[in-house]
């Protein structure tokens, strides 16, 4: 009877606060239409991948076309992130769908007619219009939660659960789909976004204000309400300046009220000779620099095992081999959002991304596919964690105006 209590107690504390946060009128609906919706990323790069080697080939090809789609998704999102910020959820996603629509398509069509190749690279950077699904999600929990610490570290916890979710599902189901047939992995992929789409953009009650739709309810421009939202931001950093500088004085004993007032004209001279208006500071800087080293070291790794599979004879397995990967990220994420952290966010950020970029480094000693699977069981619980700690550290590097933007 005791050990049915403890499994009932360990099952609250991981997942009570998680159902709670489900059990939020409306939020089910979109934080699940937003995974669904999200499916392009798990299926599309894999299913690219096997569908060209089957018709061309050619792995430097598939690869060529995976680290296109990459990087057009790296300039794109930020773009799309801005737009919905500006303009609405609906307004953006709805023609972005119908984009990412016409590519699959055209890129399933000219592959069956091993078309040149060069018109393959003219249709695949146009797979980067996927709508920013999980940025907006996360803008909907901010906004539901209003400012609340704990609910939202904790909320951005379970999208990280439900992302690990989607590419558990989705790499050995993109894998199995594509060697049977690439336009039925990419139908079921189309039929997911839309979907999912139905799910999140109906679902209006929920939906952040765009800034188109807070300027028009003040009677100004989106101009000027960016202008006075910038300006207010600089104004709580002057205030956050000064409150740091007089809170560690006294934490240091300083008593002197010269000397206190001194150090706070000088904080307050300091931050206000910083940069306005722009997101783009030293920490968001950061990130993205340290996301794209882990991208493209992920991104490669993934089409090394892929090739490394199919000279093994077991490329049908590849998939489950990811989905090892994100089951492990699964379970860190559902552990990491379950616990109040009381270590520092960045110690948390480093010791994540060192644990999974020391972990994938040792592929190159792995002598059978089993063995890599081994190791993303093992490293994948800090996966999760990782981005998970990158999402809240954009919490703190943009203002709430352009968080889809930032996190984008």
């Amino acid at each position: 009877m005791s050990l049915l209590q403890g499994v009932k107690d360990v099952n609250h504390r991981i997942f009570g606060g998680y159902a709670e946060l489900l059990r939020i009128p409306h939020a089910a609906r979109f934080t699940v239409g937003s995974v669904i919706a999200c499916m392009p990323f798990p299926m599309v790069g894999m299913t690219m991948t096997i569908m060209t080697q089957q018709y061309y080939g050619n792995y430097s090809l598939a690869g060529a076309l995976t680290a296109v789609q990459a990087i057009a998704g790296a300039v794109v999102g930020p773009l799309l992130g801005t737009l919905v910020d500006r303009f609405g959820q609906r307004q953006v996603s709805i023609p972005t769908i119908v984009i990412w629509m016409l590519a699959a398509v055209s890129f399933v069509t000219c592959v069956r007619a091993q078309v040149t190749p060069w018109i393959l690279f003219c249709i695949v950077p146009f797979f980067a219009a996927v709508p920013p699904w999980g940025a907006m999600s996360r803008a909907r929990w901010t906004k539901i939660l209003k400012g609340d610490q704990e609910r939202t570290n904790r909320a951005l916890s379970l999208c990280g659960v439900l992302d690990e979710c989607m590419w558990v599902i989705g790499n050995p189901l993109a894998s199995t789909l594509a060697v049977i047939s690439g336009l039925l992995a990419f139908s079921f992929t189309g039929m997911c976004v839309v979907v999912g789409a139905l799910m999140f953009l109906t679902e209006l009650t929920t939906e952040p204000p765009s800034q188109t739709q807070l300027a028009r309810a003040e009677g100004i421009s989106r101009k000027e309400y960016r202008e006075r939202e910038a300006a207010r931001a600089e104004a709580l950093k002057v205030e956050t300046a000064a409150e740091e500088t007089r809170r560690r004085l006294e934490r240091e004993g300083v008593t002197d009220e010269a000397t206190i007032n001194a150090a706070i004209e000088q904080a307050v001279a300091d931050a206000r000779s910083g940069k306005k208006a722009s997101i783009w500071g030293p920490g968001l800087i950061a990130v993205c620099v340290t996301w794209f080293g882990l991208g493209a070291f992920q991104s490669a790794t993934g089409i090394s095992i892929i090739a490394f599979a199919t000279e093994s004879n077991m490329k049908q397995y590849t998939g489950f081999v990811f989905a090892c990967f994100s089951i492990s990220s699964l379970m860190g994420a559902l552990v990491y959002g379950a616990k109040n952290w009381s270590i520092a966010l960045w110690k948390r950020f480093y010791f994540c991304l060192a644990v999974v970029n020391i972990g994938i480094s040792t592929f190159l000693f792995a002598k059978h596919l089993w063995v890599i699977m081994i190791i993303y069981l093992i490293i994948g619980v800090c996966q999760a964690p990782t981005w998970i700690n990158g999402n809240q550290l954009m919490l703190h590097l943009v203002p709430p105006s352009r968080l889809t933007e930032g996190m984008a």
